[in-house]
């Protein structure tokens, strides 16, 4: 018994050529479906880091705010140490305090397109993008 295994190993010599190729075939489907929506996630996590840093740059509003209470707008320059953080920011976002409504938004920021979905809108407010981040 031991012997005719022993002849029948001999016999094997591995993977047909038709078997190769269909392993290739499958691997080659779940590639085609993997990689776009890899590419998906990637670009919905770009987009929701733009979302949170004008959040943080909102929040580093409140805080200059919180210490100079008669100020209402401020660029990044006017801003400075509060997001000294933040790398990615562009030097022309507006953060603007609106003392009627009570609430702060921000202008010229990529987060602004991301949240209305229209390339024209530059202005967001901390309500809009806190809704976009749940």
């Amino acid at each position: 018994m031991l012997k005719a295994l022993k002849e029948k190993m001999k016999d094997q010599r591995g993977l047909t050529l038709i078997e190769l190729l269909a392993v290739i075939v499958i691997l080659g489907i779940i590639a085609a479906i993997a990689i776009p929506s890899i590419g998906g996630i990637i670009n919905k996590s770009k987009n929701d880091a733009k979302v949170a840093e004008a959040v943080q740059i909102i929040n580093a509003a409140k805080l200059a705010h919180s210490s100079k209470s008669d100020v209402v707008s401020w660029t990044h320059t006017t801003l400075g140490d509060y997001v000294s953080n933040v790398k990615d920011a562009g030097l022309d976002y507006v953060v603007d305090y609106d003392a009627t409504n009570k609430r702060y938004t921000i202008k010229n920021h990529d987060a602004a397109s991301i949240v209305t979905h229209a390339a024209t809108d530059t202005t967001v407010t901390e309500a809009e993008l806190l809704a976009h981040t749940r």
